[in-house]
């Protein structure tokens, strides 16, 4: 049987929307229109407009509304500027086209030497198809851009080095194994809706105050990345478990 993939970001919201204890995880999220982004813009400052099906962080832009009624967007590394909030939207109106958009309330990240990182957690099916998370790994952003994605030059890095200026050793350790319970629970509460779910890759933003927030989920995750740690257990595992349910791994 096909391992199951589902494209919307939409629709994954929509399913872990329904489970009370994540419900409070997941960002404000709306479908795109220039009425929504206005609302949000007020309510939250910052916001990121993301198109629904995408992958690599490609699409994605990041909408502020600044000082002195001036709004800005930004989208892999240039910022544009405008005196109005109609100028400003119609601008992205048009980059948007007919295509299918999202609406996410802006997290403002912790940061490792000056830039912005966020974590992965990879969830699979272990060979008794039990779910279990197999990786947790941070994504230092590029500094020049919005986004912390490895194909748009973001830096995978070991967790524990990028918290250890925020957390104490037993701090961190007691904090990954609550990504790892938060992994597990979405991946229970989108197979009640997946069934023949195998694996997901969970987008957690930390905020300042170490609150986690699910960014969204990946059915179709990139297990290279953990190649890149030092230390290849978690690579070796994933892999393992990948080749288990018949997902082709080098």
């Amino acid at each position: 049987m096909a391992i199951q993939r589902v494209k919307s970001k939409w629709a994954k919201t929509k399913v872990l929307l329904l489970s009370e204890p994540l419900r409070e995880r997941i960002p404000v999220t709306k479908r795109w229109s220039a009425a929504a982004l206005s609302a949000m813009l007020e309510e939250h400052g910052m916001v990121y407009v993301k198109p629904d099906q995408g992958t690599f962080g490609l699409g994605v832009v990041r909408v502020e509304k600044l000082p002195d009624n001036v709004y800005a967007y930004q989208s892999g590394t240039v910022q544009q500027r405008f005196g109005s909030f109609d100028e400003m939207a119609e601008s992205l109106k048009t980059r948007i086209g007919s295509r299918s958009y999202l609406i996410q309330q802006g997290i403002h990240l912790l940061t490792h030497t000056g830039l912005r990182f966020d974590i992965r957690v990879m969830v699979q099916h272990n060979p008794r198809r039990i779910w279990e998370t197999t990786g947790i790994i941070g994504r230092l952003s590029h500094p020049d851009k919005i986004v912390t994605n490895y194909h748009s030059g973001g830096i995978p890095m070991a967790v524990d080095k990028l918290m250890t200026s925020h957390l104490t050793k037993e701090q961190i350790d007691s904090y990954k194994m609550w990504l790892a319970d938060i992994g597990t629970s979405v991946a229970r509460q989108l197979q009640t809706r997946y069934p023949r779910l195998k694996e997901i890759g969970i987008d957690i933003a930390i905020d300042e105050s170490f609150r986690p927030w699910i960014l969204e989920v990946n059915t179709l995750p990139d297990p290279y990345i953990f190649r890149k740690l030092n230390d290849k257990s978690m690579f070796r595992r994933i892999r393992r478990y990948c080749r288990a349910y018949r997902r082709p791994v080098k």
